[in-house]
């Protein structure tokens, strides 16, 4: 350390120094006050203690493990369940899958063939998840699988489950997972091929089929390269796959034409909706082509000679011959008008359909049950049954077809689109074709427009 008495014998030299200044000296014992504090407060500092000489306190406390043995024992005395599942093979016999499952339970077999509900199992299709819970002996506590109709649909889960000494078997509705699918395809031979390779479902393939065969011949007017988006519903239960169901909106490209078409639900349809155009009209035609299904032309809409009075004069309908009792079917929405008997009709119904249609539909055996006057029906629903009531000689179906109440040939018309959304419905729909829009943008993020392919109407 620097004594202090030096610090001043420097003060001291540079004040007796000719050239000191009034500054320099300032300086100087601003330097010395600061080193005076500095030293003293290192000299005041305290000193941290030293860690061992802190106190120490020991504090001990018996803790009671359990007894692993006993531990033990307990697993062992507790029953074990043990969860399997397995898939229905092709050529599965009950044994065999049971096997699988590490059911060795003689009871259970001989409940699951002898109960009417529990014998569904053995009618189980190739693919069917089943699971089964048993002991560590292989015996059944519970099997669990789901049922479905030769149509995929009406699915029920059922349970087999032990109950002391026996067995019981329940079903109940299958609670499904509705899920949104979209995918896209190209086609390079074939639709299903394309479908196929999209990992699309069969039943969807044929919807799409069904949409557009209207405006393509998927036979001969497919060309490589055509692209298709697909919008559609699919039905999942503890995440498998059961179904694919409706088509909710479809894209076609097909020769540089766009095709598109979007389901919309309609609450008062009994068909539950239809397809329309991303501008609101309908892709149904209004009027089916013939009310039944399977039939032939036996009188067309021209003059003839009348089979009992043999007066010319014209026919202002067309005869389909078909056997009685065939399903005669609405050939368009309407309401009602008439539902009874006239002369030389015989038992006829009169449907009202929108813009001044009519149509006629004569010589029924019998009407639909609840058929009344003022009742609503759809396209394609049974109104009543082929017969030769009224002027007839045998057994068919006049069918007349109406605008303005004067008789039009029904084969040759040609046949509007059904009726457009409007109002409240129209803006519903608008939201629905907003959100496929959206989709099928997603499918294609980087496709241009061409300004060669323009939007096309697909009609059903």
């Amino acid at each position: 350390m620097l004594p202090t008495d030096k610090f001043m014998s420097l003060d001291s030299s540079s004040k007796s120094q000719p050239g000191g200044s009034r500054k320099t000296r300032i300086i100087s014992a601003t330097a010395i006050f600061l080193a005076v504090c500095a030293f003293g407060a290192a000299g005041v500092a305290p000193m941290a203690p030293d860690a061992s000489d802190l106190p120490v306190t020991s504090i001990t406390e018996e803790l009671n493990v359990p007894s692993l043995s006993e531990q033990i024992a307990q697993l062992q005395s507790d029953s074990q369940s043990y969860l399997r599942e397995e898939r229905v093979r092709p050529g599965d016999t009950l044994a065999t899958l049971l096997s699988r499952l590490g059911v060795n339970d003689d009871a259970a077999t001989s409940f699951i063939k002898s109960d009417k509900l529990a014998y569904n199992v053995l009618q189980l299709k190739a693919g069917r998840r089943v699971q089964a819970e048993t002991n560590k002996d292989g015996q059944l506590h519970r099997l669990m699988t789901t049922l479905s109709d030769n149509n995929g649909q009406l699915l029920r889960n059922i349970v087999i489950a032990r109950n002391g000494d026996g067995f019981t078997a329940k079903e109940s509705p299958a609670a499904l997972e509705r899920r949104v699918e979209m995918h896209s395809g190209e086609i390079r031979s074939s639709l299903f091929a394309a479908t196929d390779a999209a990992q699309i479902p069969d039943s969807v393939a044929s919807q799409i089929v069904d949409m557009f065969s209207t405006n393509i011949d998927f036979a001969s007017d497919l060309r490589k390269g055509d692209r298709f988006n697909v919008v559609y519903e699919t039905f999942w239960q503890n995440g498998e796959f059961v179904r694919a169901g409706r088509v909710l909106a479809g894209e076609f490209v097909n020769n540089n034409n766009r095709y598109q078409s979007v389901w919309f639900d309609e609450p008062e349809n009994k068909q539950g909706g239809g397809y329309y155009s991303f501008d609101g009209k309908s892709l149904k035609k209004a009027f089916l082509k013939s009310p039944l299904e399977f039939s032939r032309v036996s009188s067309g809409f021209s003059m003839r000679q009348h089979p009992i009075s043999g007066q010319w004069r014209r026919h202002e309908g067309v005869d389909f011959a078909a056997p009685t009792g065939t399903p005669i079917r609405a050939s368009g929405d309407g309401v009602v008008d008439f539902v009874g008997a006239q002369t030389g009709y015989g038992n006829v119904v009169v449907l009202k359909h929108w813009n001044n249609y009519s149509t006629a539909y004569a010589h029924m055996s019998r009407f639909a049950a609840g058929l009344r006057k003022g009742a609503k029906v759809n396209q394609g629903e049974v109104i009543g049954y082929v017969g030769s009531t009224g002027w007839s000689t045998g057994p068919h179906l006049h069918y007349e077809f109406r605008v303005n109440n004067q008789p039009r040939d029904p084969m040759s018309i040609d046949v509007p689109n059904a009726q457009p959304l409007v109002g409240a419905d129209l803006q519903r729909f608008r939201e629905v074709a907003s959100e496929m829009s959206h989709r099928f943008a997603l499918l294609n993020p980087t496709e241009k427009q061409d300004k060669d392919i323009g939007p096309k109407l697909a009609s059903k």
